[in-house]
């Protein structure tokens, strides 16, 4: 017999959220990873908002909605406050009940930025990775680093001289004959010839956002505006200790490679793993005055490598080498699954948050089955 399709709508509903959510779906045992690292933050939200006024969006839903952007790869706020109206799944991870309004996209977006002030971020990554049973899968001695290109959000059309003044050149306001003719109009996406000119980081800038620079990583490859976002990862299970964003310039990765080091916590000698581009004197001078193995890749095309055979006849030297392309992974699943190809944001102070959030992101989908294993 055939089913008819009539919908009748029921008066009241009294399914939860939870009930909704299967048992065995991956995002319960992230929810509690996540619950666990927000109630180490507690005291940090309630250093960032006033005691008295309207309540604002809580932070742990906040933060909560993010990560589910990253998850599911979705391109903006605006789309994700849509789909948080009406996707159960999305209501549950979030905190949400069944009838609980959806928040205003701008609300929402203002709310972000407060969380950017308090650098919550990277205080959340270190939250992760202090959990006990989260800290029992790091290793503390073996760890490798590397550095990709994020394509900023601003179009090579915006790449314009630092002295070259707004406008179309026309002088509508001055005085005379075309002083009473109306403003001449200019197109939205206006046609820009970019032969003969030299452009460069010194002479130019993006209009659009200002911290973006051009850059290319390899020869052959095109220029583009870019940041340049940095990782370590621990060599045990790949896991990510730590992120920062910096400029796209050609010694960023050393740089940015020495102060995450830095931070790291203990005294006792590690190894770092890098590849050819790493390869420098100075660099790997500076790592040896740290107490840091230096197990970088030897870059002899028609140069002297700084790593000596006191490095490389280590096995774990062969070791390092190996497990350090796994690196490799972060930036794929980064750029892949978590939008970071090329960045929604502007400036480096949002692209470098989410940049960071996005590492936590990729800690979260892979720790359920790693504890599991554990």
């Amino acid at each position: 017999m055939r089913g008819s399709d009539i919908q009748t709508a029921g008066l009241f509903s009294y399914v939860s959220c939870e009930a909704r959510v299967p048992t065995s779906h991956p995002l319960r045992a992230i929810r509690a990873i996540v619950d666990e690292a927000l109630e180490v933050l507690s005291p940090d939200f309630e250093a960032m908002y006033s005691a008295i006024g309207r309540p604002s969006i809580p932070p742990e839903k906040l933060l909560r909605a993010l990560l589910l952007q990253v998850f599911y790869t979705i391109r903006s706020e605006r789309q994700l406050m849509e789909q948080m109206d009406y996707n159960l799944l999305f209501r549950w991870f979030v905190g949400l009940s069944m009838d609980a309004p959806i928040w205003d996209v701008t609300v929402f977006t203002k709310n972000r930025e407060r969380l950017l002030a308090g650098d919550i971020a990277a205080k959340f990554l270190a939250a992760l990775l202090s959990q006990p049973r989260v800290k029992a899968l790091l290793s503390d001695e073996h760890f490798s680093v590397d550095g990709t290109l994020i394509e900023a959000w601003a179009s090579m059309k915006s790449f314009k001289p630092k002295d070259e003044t707004d406008g179309d050149g026309d002088d509508n306001n001055g005085s005379g004959a075309d002083a009473n003719k109306p403003a001449k109009a200019t197109a939205r996406n206006p046609e820009r010839d970019f032969h003969g000119e030299k452009r460069s980081n010194a002479t130019h800038a993006s209009t659009t956002d200002p911290d973006a620079r051009l850059y290319k990583k390899a020869r052959g490859q095109a220029a583009k505006l870019c940041h340049m976002g940095h990782v370590t990862m621990e060599n045990r299970n790949g896991l990510v200790v730590d992120a920062t964003l910096t400029h796209a310039t050609g010694t960023a990765e050393r740089e940015a490679a020495l102060d995450m080091v830095g931070r790291m916590d203990g005294r006792h000698r590690i190894t770092l793993a890098a590849d050819k581009a790493y390869d420098t004197a100075d660099f790997v001078a500076a790592l040896r005055d740290i107490k840091v193995t230096p197990h970088v890749a030897q870059n002899t095309a028609n140069r002297r490598s700084a790593i000596d055979g006191r490095t490389t006849h280590h096995p774990g030297y062969a070791v390092s080498q190996r497990i350090r392309k796994r690196i490799e992974e972060v930036f794929g699943w980064a750029k892949t699954s978590g939008g970071m190809r090329k960045t929604r944001h502007r400036g480096k102070d949002r692209v470098g948050w989410m940049f960071t959030l996005t590492a936590t992101a990729y800690n979260l989908v892979r720790l359920p089955k790693l504890l599991t294993t554990a």
